[in-house]
């Protein structure tokens, strides 16, 4: 047991940029992605001994026990209908420049995206090319690059 703890510790440490970065992508709140994170670092500990693939596939892998937890967390959360209660509103940010401005309105984009192309949205943010978006997913590449193309248009409709 003690060489899967080993195993899981390295494995969190190389691989903690990703995780946070899908969980992140579901969530702006600090505590939710927190939350995102340590759920997916459960489920990566519960599926480490089934998994049977190389060290080349790992990071596929995580990834998609990534997505997986938090797109079933993100159903769950919008069944029960819950409102947040945050009375620390500034309505004066000195910090608000366009660039942060333009990222939070990305970020808010993306957020309106059903899970599945938010998915594809955040493995193409990373550079993963759409062979690998497609194996992660389970789709073909040709269906990437398709569905990002639909993905763009939609998000420029957006408001």
């Amino acid at each position: 047991m003690e060489n899967n703890k080993e195993y899981f510790e390295r494995l969190v440490r190389s691989h903690k940029d990703t995780i946070y970065t899908v969980c992140y992508m579901f969530s702006k709140d600090e505590d939710e992605v927190a939350d995102l994170f340590q759920e997916t670092l459960i489920n990566i500990w519960k599926g480490l001994p089934s998994f049977s693939g190389e060290e080349g596939a790992l990071r596929g892998w995580i990834y998609r026990v990534a997505l997986n937890t938090c797109i079933s967390l993100d159903r769950k959360k919008r069944r029960r209908n819950t409102v947040p209660l945050t009375m620390d509103v500034n309505l004066f940010d000195p910090s608000s420049e366009s660039r942060v401005q333009r990222a939070d309105q990305l970020h808010n984009r993306i957020c309106q995206l059903q899970p599945f192309d938010r998915a594809i949205v955040l493995l193409w943010l990373e550079d993963l090319p759409y062979e690998e978006i497609g194996q992660i997913l389970g789709i073909s590449a040709k269906n990437v690059s398709v569905r990002l193309v639909r993905i763009r248009e939609q998000m420029k409709r957006m408001k």
